[in-house]
């Protein structure tokens, strides 16, 4: 389940975006204590997320010396959620001329699949 998506243009480096999306959940999900982050997230971002937002940031590293693919812990929970938004069309591409309309149709996508699993789920 996504709690927040933020879009925005090439020119912005990823942890300058991480940024955005974090200070977006302020005060949003008073119980989220930790987030797991892909390990170009390490570095003062790890600081930035403790001071500003009071979260510890783990970012998620491969063992030293690894040559060999190997699944790393809790990664592949974000790598599944990314395939799943690619099954959308509009997703799939970098169609959407404002981040605004990509950050609308990641809610969207996200709450077409958590109303399919609810309904094979018989919860209604």
């Amino acid at each position: 389940m996504l709690l927040t998506v933020v879009a925005h243009s090439a020119n912005v480096q990823d942890r300058d975006g991480a940024k955005l999306a974090l200070t977006g959940l302020l005060g949003r999900f008073p119980r989220l204590k930790r987030i797991r982050a892909d390990g170009a997230y390490a570095g003062k971002l790890v600081e930035w997320t403790r001071k500003i937002c009071g979260w510890d940031l783990e970012p998620v590293r491969r063992p030293s010396g690894q040559r060999a693919f190997q699944i790393l812990p809790r990664r592949w929970i974000v790598e599944r959620a990314f395939a799943w938004l690619g099954r959308y069309r509009r997703l799939s591409k970098d169609y959407e001329e404002l981040p605004q309309t990509t950050e609308a149709w990641g809610y969207a996508a996200m709450t077409g699949l958590m109303l399919r699993r609810l309904a094979q789920s018989n919860a209604f």
